[in-house]
């Protein structure tokens, strides 16, 4: 009988460990939505207006692949300085794993910034932008689409250049960033 309640404990050990450890950007999405340091916005691509624009074919393709951003921003003020610190390093310790990989560094007189990708070569799942200045918090965007191109970006910008899109329902991420 101990034996086999040893083999048991050894399978349910093993499972457990197999099981990955790291936490995806989706899983710190849900996990943030609860710290009240966090504001968090889900958008849609049709809040772009996109299908308004006089895009040609293939920035229609480009721009119908894009689904939604998620955008995740973290005020940062003298009280909450701890909390800042450990979210910071939380992000860059995500997208340090072996899904992600960088497109771009960038230091800016706003902050520093990077673009990350998920996916291969030829689709990517999702464009991660993260963001952050010690004096005003941190900014995360998770672009979600289907079938995205990375060579596709540059007319996806261009896309959103035509496009009437004028920033309402984002006042308060607007406010963040201005500090």
């Amino acid at each position: 009988m101990k034996k086999v309640y040893f083999i048991i404990t050894l399978v349910l050990v093993f499972s457990v460990s197999s099981c990955s450890s790291e936490q995806s950007i989706q899983q710190y999405y849900i996990a943030s939505a609860e710290n009240p340091n966090f504001m968090s916005f889900d958008l849609p691509s049709s809040l772009l207006n996109l299908e308004k624009a006089n895009l040609s074919e293939s920035e229609m393709e480009v721009a119908s692949s894009l689904k939604k951003l998620n955008i995740l921003a973290f005020q940062k003020k003298p009280e909450n300085e701890a909390d800042y610190q450990a979210q910071k390093a939380t992000i860059k310790s995500i997208l340090k794993s072996s899904d992600y990989s960088e497109l771009m560094k960038m230091n800016t007189s706003m902050g520093k910034a990077t673009i990350q990708l998920k996916g291969d070569d030829d689709t990517i799942d999702e464009v991660i932008i993260f963001g952050d200045n010690d004096e005003k918090g941190l900014i995360l965007v998770r672009v979600l689409g289907d079938n995205m191109n990375p060579a596709s970006f540059v007319q996806l910008i261009q896309a959103m250049e035509k496009s009437d899109f004028d920033g309402k329902g984002l006042e308060q991420l607007g406010n963040l960033i201005k500090g």
